[in-house]
């Protein structure tokens, strides 16, 4: 068992690693280093409760300061990684100070995707993904200020969702012919179109944005033939992955750190996890790069058991979720290249339906808004391989547990 452990990232697959290495009887000596001035934090709330005021700030944490101290965790906070030598296993930071390990975790996860366009650079050009982004943004919010989200992803419209509710003129610009489009459906996208409407949000889909105008602070988003005037804008764009770490060390990076299926890289020293990673999932047949909670939280559970020398944990489906207004959306699988979509209940109307989607015969994915019955059994059917009756699916007399029989 390895004695010196260094985790650079302090993210919630971090947060999730330390727990289960203490789970797990690890009794080396652990140091995490994050960029933020925070511990491992959860950020599904940033967009939603903790964006409403909802929820505090330590309960965003993934464990209280005080479990980090028992589990004999160091926590060096504010500080950046720079550079990793891997044949003297020491790490760089950018203060000057060299940190040791013995074994070494990238959890560097992901960053937002910028905008180079002209006036991005404007006061009242905000991102969403920090702490201390959610605070900036949410000192701007007053009844009646025009907010204009650039991008129709989870992010942007969990905002939207909130904004709306206090009072804010919210408008949304998607570059693309639908909402999230990258994560759902056709049918599952209208739907969102429809809801945000309904409750005041203006969305524009198929605009893209020239630019931003205003004289230090921005006061309009240049589209074209149009303008939007803004006093906030939020931009919600996608991610890009922190893999330049680990491929300044030589380590392998395509789309992802490369690691294998308990989270080690080409060097059996340093395991990655997290949205920075990419790896072969055994249900899907291919390797992938997850952006998502519970990917995260399964790595950090798999790399804590690589690290003790005990078993791994099963892998599951993976799953999302996405929460705006009263509607929940559970996703499970992965819809790409389906064949075949059956939708259970109306989506045209009403707030509650789910979309399964097929491909050759096979259950691949569910998209289920306000279903949990329908997300919970298709995980299942997801996992087992599953080879449903489209017809049964459909039907919403034949209960979820029935539809295999």
């Amino acid at each position: 068992m390895d004695s010196s452990l260094l985790i650079i990232g302090a993210g919630q697959a971090a947060g999730q690693l330390i727990a289960s290495l203490a789970q797990d009887g690890f009794r080396g000596a652990v140091t995490v280093v994050g960029a933020e001035s925070y511990p491992p934090y959860q950020r599904p709330p940033l967009s939603k409760k903790f964006l409403a005021g909802e929820i505090t700030l330590d309960r965003l944490y993934v464990r209280p300061a005080a479990f980090y101290d028992k589990a004999g965790t160091r926590l060096l906070l504010g500080k950046q990684a720079v550079a990793i030598d891997r044949a003297a296993r020491t790490v760089a930071l950018s203060d000057g100070e060299t940190l040791p390990y013995s074994t070494l975790v990238l959890a560097t996860g992901s960053r937002p995707r910028r905008l180079t366009l002209p006036g991005a650079d404007l006061d009242g050009v905000f991102y969403l993904r920090t702490i201390d982004d959610v605070q900036a943004i949410r000192a701007r919010f007053a009844a009646g200020k025009r907010l204009v989200i650039v991008g129709g992803g989870y992010i942007g419209l969990e905002l939207a969702a909130v904004a709306v509710k206090q009072g804010l003129q919210v408008t949304v610009l998607e570059q693309v012919d639908r909402l999230m489009a990258r994560s759902v459906g056709v049918a599952v996208s209208a739907f969102y179109a429809r809801v945000h409407g309904e409750e005041g949000v203006v969305v524009q889909t198929g605009t893209a944005v020239d630019g931003f105008e205003g004289s230090g602070h921005v006061r309009q988003v240049v589209c074209p033939g149009m303008r939007h005037d803004a006093d906030i804008v939020v931009v919600g764009v996608g991610a890009l992955h922190n893999t330049e770490l680990a491929r300044d060390a030589g380590l392998a990076v395509d789309n992802g750190i490369i690691v294998d299926a308990q989270c080690r890289t080409d060097d059996p020293a340093v395991y990655a996890i997290g949205d920075c990673t990419n790896q072969l999932h055994p249900q899907i047949g291919r390797r992938l790069r997850l952006e998502s909670v519970h990917n995260a939280l399964e790595q950090g559970k798999i790399a804590a058991a690589a690290i003790c020398g005990r078993p791994p944990p099963p892998v599951q489906t993976p799953w999302f979720w996405s929460d705006q207004y009263d509607v929940k959306l559970q996703t499970a699988g992965l819809s790409e290249g389906h064949s075949e979509v059956v939708v259970r209940g109306t989506p045209d109307r009403g707030r509650s339906f789910a979309v399964f989607y097929l491909r050759d015969s096979v259950l691949v994915a569910v998209d289920a808004v306000n279903r949990v019955s329908e997300f919970m059994a298709a995980k299942q059917l997801i996992a087992e391989g599953a080879r449903p009756d489209p017809a049964r699916l459909r039907d919403e007399r034949i209960a979820m547990k029935d539809i295999r029989l």
